[in-house]
């Protein structure tokens, strides 16, 4: 039949014709195996379902072009083999080009893209390449991030926030990790018609001024819709707020304002509590002569947490695996010698439990925490977000707070605690604490207020944590208000601003696409060890067993070739 064809006299022709015949059918049949044991390369369902609703096209630009260090290549190519699945998935609604970011530009047109890009919140990342000509090492800013646009509107994602620029190749790795999240969650946020409405209690001194510019400004409002609540001014806190958050109060919790919390967890609303139940600054130990004793808050809501599953203990977690401070370590004349020391009241809290809020997620930033227990409250499942590392330990109150909390090999000794719990999550049917002490008068006033008294709710969750400034941030004469979790000091970034876009990403959002955060990226390197042993092996086999292929196949040749023309 070939030979036919071959000999035929348009032959050729119609052998062309079948082969783009044959390629185009299977164009349109696309099989991709995932033979990893992470399966790194295989899209969610979650993200399936959203990029095949989409009903209009989203444009997407990849901000990682031209030579880049291997590690961000590896980033780079992850993303562009991502962004293909996402374009087949969603029939072409997905489009997306690779851009590198002020090629071709003269400075002025550069520094105002610089500035945009920082705005969307896209950062460069300072690396050190290898020049071409030698040894030399050059500087060289990378972009590791996206924008997307939809409409009207767009929104930029950062594939390096939220992880420890000093961990190197393993922060990269993580990053990989989550492109699909970042990527999948960015589409889904900027193709929202409406967003969720957080709300943010006042009336019991939580803070509305510079401390929370960053929660409020530049992380709550872009995401989400946003509204402060005078606990005292209204009657009930309507569900039609989503979540809820309550941020560092400092003054006591009447049974009216609980009651009005506990009527919105049980009618379905979602609380993020940010508490302490002792009281110690930093500022209060810089007025002091060195050290003062944390005392208690006041706050009156231990019994609404114990009734919920939780009790904030009145300790303080000292930590090994902490931040940085400005300590005096001598004096030089008259001069105070100052040096930025750790400082274990300030613990680098991390993720234990592998759950998606947290996982793959840098250190979370914190200031005097306290431990967390649970208690018995049936049907609600408890779950660490948070905790101290393996060389920590608990002060009990009294807890006496000084700047040289350790002065010896002994003090170190002591720090023998592992995963002290600060952050808890807890999901389930939540029993209301006033299911039998409800007076009349209460009782009238919510069925007012269209908002009847319930004993339990059907399903709840709500985030714990035993420090009130997790969530906010600092603020200098030079820059204003910082970051959250940024330490004004050594300008370390932490996660924290993650953390809590993450926790209302899970109450909120998308729960499907928050647990592609759960992703693990292994890192196959060769084991040194087998590979020194077993060098000359492999080399020798690269070298010999080819050549000896090609005079095997040569003599081969030459033996059929004789005994073909022999007769």
């Amino acid at each position: 039949m070939m030979k036919k064809l071959l000999h035929a006299k348009f032959g050729w022709v119609i052998i062309l014709l079948l082969l783009v015949a044959v390629n185009y059918a299977f164009s349109l049949f696309r099989f991709r195996a995932d033979l990893t044991s992470e399966k790194r390369f295989t899209v969610s369902q979650a993200t399936r379902n959203m990029l095949e609703k989409l009903d209009d096209r989203v444009d997407i630009t990849l901000m990682m072009g031209g030579d880049m260090p291997a590690g961000f290549k590896k980033l780079a190519g992850g993303a562009t083999d991502l962004l293909n699945e996402f374009k087949e998935i969603s029939s072409n609604n997905i489009s997306f080009r690779i851009e590198k970011p002020g090629e071709n530009m003269d400075d002025s047109a550069k520094a105002a893209l610089v500035d945009s890009l920082r705005m969307l919140g896209i950062n460069a990342t300072n690396v050190k390449a290898q020049t071409k000509e030698g040894d030399a090492q050059e500087e060289q800013l990378v972009y590791p991030g996206a924008v997307i646009k939809y409409k009207d509107r767009t929104m930029g994602i950062d594939f390096l926030q939220g992880q420890n620029f000093q961990d190197g190749l393993n922060s990269l790795n993580n990053a990989e990790a989550l492109l699909e999240y970042k990527l999948a969650s960015g589409i889904d946020k900027i193709t929202q018609d409406s967003v969720p409405l957080i709300g943010y209690l006042s009336g019991n001194g939580e803070p509305v001024d510079y401390r929370v510019y960053d929660l409020i400004e530049r992380t709550l409002r872009p995401n989400y819709a946003f509204r402060i609540i005078p606990v005292d001014s209204v009657t009930v806190i309507p569900p039609v707020f989503q979540a809820l958050l309550i941020v560092k109060p400092v003054t006591k919790f009447s049974d009216a304002q609980k009651l009005k919390i506990d009527q919105y967890i049980m009618h379905g609303g979602k609380v993020v509590w940010m508490l302490d139940n002792l009281y110690a600054s930093l500022d209060s130990l810089q007025r002091s002569e060195g050290r003062f004793v944390a005392f208690d808050m006041g706050l009156n809501l231990d019994d609404l947490l114990f009734r919920y599953g939780v009790r904030i203990n009145q300790d303080l977690v000292q930590d090994l695996q902490c931040d940085k401070i400005p300590s005096v370590i001598g004096s030089m004349g008259d001069k105070p010698q100052i040096q930025l020391l750790p400082w274990p009241y300030f613990p680098l809290l991390r993720n234990t439990s592998g759950h998606p809020i947290t996982k793959n997620l840098d250190y979370v930033a914190s200031q005097f925490p306290q431990s967390i227990d649970t208690v018995k409250a049936d049907g609600v499942k408890k779950t660490v977000l948070l905790s101290s590392s393996t060389e920590s330990r608990i002060l009990n109150a009294p807890a006496i707070v000084e700047w040289a909390s350790v002065r010896n090999e002994e003090d170190l000794k002591k720090f023998t605690r592992a995963n002290i719990p600060v952050v808890m999550l807890l999901e389930g049917r939540f029993q209301s604490l006033y299911a039998n002490r409800l007076t009349k008068a209460m009782a009238d006033s919510f069925a007012a207020a269209g908002l009847p008294f319930k004993a339990e709710n059907e399903k709840g969750t709500m985030v714990v944590a035993a420090d009130g400034d997790l969530l906010l941030n600092g603020i200098n004469q030079t820059d204003g208000p910082i970051p959250m979790g940024m330490n004004a000091y050594t300008r370390q970034q932490y996660a924290n601003r993650e953390f809590i876009l993450n926790t209302l990403e899970y109450l909120v959002g998308n729960m499907g696409i928050l647990e592609t955060r759960g992703k693990d990226y292994t890192l196959r390197l060769l084991d040194k060890t087998k590979y020194e042993a077993s060098k000359s092996s492999w080399q020798l086999l690269n070298i010999v067993v080819p050549v000896v292929l090609v005079m095997l196949f040569i003599a081969l040749y030459q033996y059929l070739r004789k005994r073909k023309y022999a007769r």
